[in-house]
């Protein structure tokens, strides 16, 4: 015999900082172990139900009480042992730095795992037995890697109980002692002790020796200190990296005696990569300006009082009170007020949305998260003219802001096909460069020229051949794509999607709620012979109204509104049919309704032939049917219509003009139904009649006859998605399922924000390929320039001008407008 019993994983492991964290496996594996205890699963969480751990155990061996004791005894085990830290911190400019900070963390004693990424954020597992927090921060501080409380920390699970001051922790991180631009003070002070020592070597005339050589010596130490910083953890690493070339050269210059043109390549160097950092931070700025959107308190009633709190202090359940023009503090749904509210800063919708208060609280309450839109708030949207009361459904760090910000933030650490195929190029070119520069070294054997001339040129070379332009060219633009995306309500999770959705040629829609309005409507209502109407829709809406699918819903709904007061009779007993239909027992007698081709097959009684032929006729009309039956008679039948959205032929148009060939909508509906819809909205193929399995093998040959996406609300299409090429989800703000499950979110309920998506992903293509044609052809251009006798001083000048060109050529992303027919979509109402 078999028992289950869910605990709260809160509870068990209250510091874990996601539901995905090993410590969770460490928990299930120790479970396992026990005698009597059969399985150990996590149940994922949602807003209404958090996360649980079900436990499968024989009741014959241990107790309920015995099991949550075992539960929470191994919980309190583990929770002792493995510490977490979650820190936002300066110091960490880019994808490389990230990777090498995180790199050298984990190969602390006790760090189990460090993961970084270049929006700076920093989270690593550690054994308390073996190490700790402050062991942890000091090992950032020596890497030159500060840590601060920020929002976007905040936003983190649990990371309030991480933060700590920068006068705690602080190094020398590009934030250092002139802040956030310390690494573009130093270089300007470098390139002003070259000027000087220039000026005065070729302007005084009895000048003393030492000088200019004392400001070159100043100007190596501002241009090399970031520069060899970088270089030695790299060394650590076994890493030969851009920032080692570099230095490989200026310390050959000083060794020709060429001080000046040694200094002149690290503050070239220094000062570009100041500005790129620069330049960078531009658009992180972009993705953290959206943290900032929430207010830092709200107003919230405590009894008859009004008090003002911070926000990070709203529990669920608390009755905020938001003032006209005022941005909403938090997650929720109205309970007084009628407002007009601009939700541009989260789905990017274009007018505000008509929002008013819940006809039923206490429904509300139980399913926050199927609230209808016009009831539904979001943290940071800002409010109209109208006052509001509104009830948090979602605490500050779980708000569906807090989650764009921290999605947004860690996308750029998912790397795009064009970036991974960079590092595998730089893992050969530069050990090629260094076995290039050692032969060249070696030219004065065969030409005849001195061992200073070839010393010289194989310098040069060094400096041509770094790829610093190619290493910049795509996180740049992916950072920048990702940024401007989400300032229109886009949750793009990272380069790989971005490139994917810019090369697709092939895109498969949901019908339901993509295509169409997702309400059907009742619109055609056959009773069988003997049977009343109102008779067949109370039994028909008395039995839908235990299942929450959305065909359900509409007969419930639309049938209780025929039926007026009339009451439903008592419905008990669902069991579903996956993608055929129900049957549960009304009044004590058992009905079935769903599909035609449900009855007669696997103990269903099959409907009479007066009945079918009034099916295949509502069928022959475009409608969705359901057929109704008790064990002992045909009810009748109900055919629905769901009306294509008003958007969705002039967004397959926009889409056809940005090249994309092919369009497709899988349905579950009868193929006479999707072939309606299909035509009306201009597709170039519809598949009806597919079960959930069918659907994801249907997605599976697309994809492997081109990319494709796949384009659903993320929650009943999740396996389709996850099989396309890119899963984009529509509708996702307020869904947990849609943004975790989606590569793409429309944060907006809108179709028309797709051709958008789709172009600004092409833009951002082009843009990659701009940046790697310019960057790989300055090399191409200065390696036999350098051979043949360009100096230092000018190809340190070209190269780091390439690489500020590239990250200049990213930033316009930032700037991107809609254009044609696609903006026209996009940006006006539906």
């Amino acid at each position: 015999m078999t028992r289950n019993i869910e605990l709260e994983l809160s509870s068990l492991l209250p510091d874990i900082p996601s539901d995905t964290d090993r410590c969770i496996a460490r928990l299930q594996s120790l479970l396992s172990s026990r005698a009597g205890v059969h399985a150990v699963e996590v149940v994922e969480g949602s807003n209404s139900a958090p996360a649980q751990l079900a436990i499968s155990y024989d009741p014959d061996r241990l107790t309920i009480a015995r099991i949550r004791e075992l539960a929470h005894v191994a919980g309190a085990e583990i929770s002792g042992r493995y510490g977490h830290v979650v820190w936002q911190t300066e110091g960490i400019n880019s994808v490389r730095r990230a990777q090498t900070v995180a790199d050298l963390v984990a190969r602390e004693s006790g760090v189990l795992e460090a993961n970084a990424d270049a929006s700076g954020k920093l989270v690593a597992e550690f054994d308390r037995r073996r190490t700790d927090e402050t062991a942890i921060a000091n090992a950032l501080q020596e890497l030159g890697v500060s840590i601060k409380a920020d929002k976007i920390a905040a936003n983190a699970r649990d990371a309030e109980e991480h933060r700590h001051d920068d006068k705690d922790h602080s190094g020398h991180s590009h934030g250092g002692i002139f802040g956030a631009n310390t690494e573009l003070f130093f270089s300007l002070a470098s390139g002003a002790f070259l000027a000087i020592g220039f000026g005065i070597e070729k302007l005084w005339d009895g000048h003393p020796v030492w000088l200019p050589f004392a400001c070159y010596i100043a100007a190596y130490f501002f241009g090399g200190f970031f520069t060899l910083r970088e270089a030695w953890d790299n060394l650590r690493l076994r890493r030969f990296e851009i920032d080692s070339l570099m230095l490989v050269a200026a310390a050959g210059a000083a060794f020709l005696g060429e001080w000046a043109e040694g200094a002149l390549l690290l503050f070239l160097f220094s000062f570009g990569h100041a500005l790129e950092h620069y330049a960078m931070g531009r658009a992180k700025k972009a993705i953290e300006a959206l943290a900032e959107l929430a207010p830092d308190t709200a107003r919230v009633k405590r009894g008859t009082d009004v008090v003002e709190i911070p926000v990070e202090e709203l529990a669920l359940g608390d009755v905020v009170i938001v003032r006209p023009n005022e941005r909403l503090p938090a997650d929720g749904f109205i309970l007084d007020g009628v407002s007009a509210i601009n939700q541009a800063p989260v789905t990017g919708e274009s007018v505000p949305v008509d929002k008013s208060a819940v006809s039923d609280v206490a429904s509300a309450r139980a399913n926050p998260d199927n609230l209808a839109d016009d009831n539904r708030v979001f943290a940071g949207t800002i409010n109209g003219s109208g006052a509001l009361e509104v009830e948090v459904t979602r605490r500050s760090s779980d708000t569906t802001l807090a989650k764009v910000v921290q999605m947004v933030s860690e996308a750029e650490a998912q790397q795009s096909p064009t970036q991974r195929f960079t590092q595998r190029f730089e893992r050969i070119f530069v050990p090629a460069v260094l076995a290039l520069a050692g032969l060249l070294l070696f030219a004065w054997v065969v030409i005849d020229e001195p061992f200073r001339d070839s010393f010289y040129r194989a310098m040069a070379v060094l400096v041509a051949a770094s790829p610093c332009a190619l290493a910049i060219a795509t996180p740049s633009a992916v950072l920048s794509g990702v940024a401007r995306a989400a300032r229109s309500g886009i949750l793009v999770k990272g380069g790989a999607p971005l490139e994917d959705l810019g090369a697709l040629k092939a895109i498969a829609f949901d019908k339901t709620g993509t295509l169409t309005e997702g309400e059907p409507r009742i619109t055609d209502v056959q009773p069988a012979q003997g049977v009343s109407e109102n008779e067949l829709l109370a039994i028909a809406s008395a039995a839908e109204n235990l299942s929450d699918h959305p065909l359900a819903q509409a007969i419930v709904r639309d049938g209780k509104q025929r039926l007026g007061d009339e009451n439903l009779p008592e419905a008990t007993n669902l069991e579903s049919f996956t993608g055929k239909g129900i049957t549960a027992l009304v009044d004590g007698e058992r009905v079935w309704i769903g599909k035609l081709e449900m009855f007669g097959q696997d103990g269903v009684p099959a409907l009479s032939a007066e009945l079918s032929d009034a099916i295949e006729s509502m069928r022959e009309r475009g409608r969705t049917t359901m057929g109704v039956r008790s064990e002992t008679r045909d009810l009748g039948a109900i055919g629905l219509l769901d009306t294509p959205r008003a958007a969705a032929k002039a967004t397959l148009e926009a889409l056809r003009g940005l090249g994309i060939t092919r369009m497709i909508m899988i349905s579950g509906d009868d193929q006479r139904v999707a072939d309606a819809v299909g035509k009306e909205v201009g597709l170039d193929e519809a598949w009806g009649n597919l079960m959930p399995d069918d659907k994801v093998k249907a997605i599976r040959n697309l994809a492997g006859q081109d990319k494709v996406a796949m384009v659903g609300d993320g929650v009943n299409d999740a396996p389709a998605m996850a099989n396309a090429t890119v899963g984009i989800a529509m509708g996702a703000a307020g869904s947990d399922v849609a943004l975790e499950t989606a590569d793409v979110a429309l944060m907006a309920d809108d179709l028309a924000r797709l051709p958008f998506a789709v172009d600004l992903s092409r833009q951002t293509r082009s843009i990659i390929r701009q940046n790697m044609i310019v960057s790989l052809g300055i090399v191409v251009v200065l390696i036999p320039a350098t051979i043949f006798g360009l100096g230092i001083g000018p190809a340190v000048a070209v190269h780091e001008g390439s690489t500020l060109i590239v990250v200049a050529n990213a930033l316009r992303l930032l700037a991107y407008k809609e254009k044609g027919s696609t903006k026209d979509i996009a940006e006006k109402p539906v």
